[in-house]
């Protein structure tokens, strides 16, 4: 698949040409018809991790970590938009521009990093939502099993996603519901926090200011945080990415759309989203309730039940809003995965758009169905080495592209330079170090535990 470096129609390049000179709000207003890529972006990132790394935050420490998702996410925006930046500026395959003008070792962690970590982590958000299905079926007097859950949510990814093979009109189609189930998100939690209402609210503002609070009933503040600063951007996010862009047509003339598309699609949504969820989880189990917290990990359909108690929130804040929210999210990260998970399979296979292989390298995650039955025994198992895995692969792509990002060879006239590019390149090495921050903090707090299982430790 190829995407010409001017891209577009010349109608659409001569629109955002006009655009360029108008003030920001109008600008703004202008891009927003043509926004997408990002918000499928945040539809893969807001996930079973992020709900379960909120809820915990939020438990946990209250307001005191408000900053951490959104810095996260910047971190997040200056990669991809390092990204964008390339793939737009060039007319080169991202997976080949590493191989070929950085090294094969970036390009291959680029690409693994972006397929292991979609089959994987499939699993455990099938496990999400079948929960959520057979909890919200229930409370509608059907009873379902965790298995037939998982093959409804199979079968509404499955079908989402064959949307986007299927023309340029119906990818927009595509883009469209997540964009609806990205903000149908927001608007869930901002009913729950309606609803629970915001105890000292005071403290919200300072939640923002970056601090490291003292630990609480044995939590760690300092892993909560390392650990949601790394989760904001995956390998399977950054790998799909330039593809998502590459399959709109864009090119050279929409490079400052794609930067106002992470930012309005990708960064504020999720940052919205995420601080909804962590205060709605303060209000209740940090500031009103905390004898409810134990210290310990809370699964969303837990918190969906106990929110839902007539004497908290009720059945339709506690259980439908925050249960459909947290659907949508294991929802739409299935799909985006499917996604990632076709690309990679292009790249490292030659299985190529619109053949049966193709469609065999998107499906591949598929296999996560099974997650709706037998997480609860792969949990102890799968994620340490995930995450040390990925711990290892995400930092060097990253890396791939910032060697890129100050080729001349590769960028010509589009390379960054001056005091904004060296910026740039900083905030880069910024994402790498807290990456490698997050692989530290795995293998101290638990890799010895998951090799004593193995009975290695």
């Amino acid at each position: 698949m190829s995407a010409s470096t001017d891209g577009g129609d010349a109608a659409e390049i001569a629109q955002l040409e006009e655009l360029e000179s108008r003030p920001f709000l109008p600008r703004l207003g202008g891009y927003l018809r043509w926004m997408g890529p990002g918000y499928l972006q945040s539809a893969m990132t807001l996930g079973g991790g992020s709900a379960f790394a909120a809820i915990f935050s939020g438990a946990a420490f209250g307001y005191q970590l408000l900053w951490v998702a959104p810095l996260g996410m910047l971190l997040g925006v200056i990669v991809l938009s390092a990204v964008a930046h390339q793939t737009l500026s060039t007319d080169e395959d991202p997976y080949q521009a590493l191989k070929e003008r950085a090294h094969p070792l970036f390009a291959y962690a680029f690409a693994w990093g972006g397929l292991l970590s979609s089959v994987v982590w499939q699993f455990a958000q099938y496990a999400l939502a079948s929960a959520m299905i057979v909890l919200l079926a229930g409370q509608l007097g059907i009873a379902l099993e965790r298995w037939h859950a998982g093959l409804i949510a199979l079968a509404w990814c499955v079908s989402v996603t064959a949307l986007y093979g299927s023309g340029s009109k119906v990818v927009r189609l595509y883009e469209t519901v997540l964009k609806f189930l990205v903000w149908g998100i927001v608007l869930c939690f901002a009913f729950v926090v309606f609803r629970t209402g915001i105890p000292e609210p005071g403290q919200v503002l300072s939640g923002f200011v970056p601090s490291l609070p003292e630990d609480f009933k044995g939590v760690s503040a300092r892993t909560v945080i390392v650990s949601g600063l790394a989760a904001a951007v995956g390998a399977n996010m950054l790998f799909v990415y330039p593809y998502t862009l590459r399959r709109r047509g864009w090119g050279k003339s929409h490079r400052r759309l794609a930067r106002y598309d992470l930012i309005f699609g990708m960064l504020l949504p999720f940052s919205i989203a995420v601080t909804l969820m962590v205060v709605a989880n303060a209000a209740v189990f940090h500031y009103l309730e905390p004898e409810l917290f134990a210290g310990k990990k809370i699964a969303p359909d837990q918190v969906a039940r106990i929110f839902a108690d007539p004497e908290r929130l009720g059945e339709a804040a506690g259980l439908w809003a925050f249960g459909l929210g947290i659907l949508a999210m294991a929802l739409s990260s299935i799909t985006m995965q499917m996604l990632a998970s076709g690309y990679a399979c292009a790249e490292l296979f030659g299985w190529r758009e619109g053949t049966p292989l193709f469609q065999l390298g998107r499906h591949l995650p598929a296999i996560g169905v099974l997650g709706a039955v037998f997480w609860g025994d792969m949990v102890a198992w799968v994620p340490v080495p995930t995450n040390i895995l990925s711990g290892l692969l995400l930092p060097a792509a990253y890396l791939g592209f910032l060697v890129l990002h100050g080729k001349r060879s590769y960028l010509g006239d589009a390379t960054p330079s001056g005091i904004v590019g060296a910026l740039w390149k900083l905030g880069m090495l910024a994402a790498v170090g807290v990456l490698l921050s997050a692989l530290g903090t795995v293998a101290v707090n638990d890799l010895p535990g998951f090799l004593e299982r193995l009975g290695l430790g």
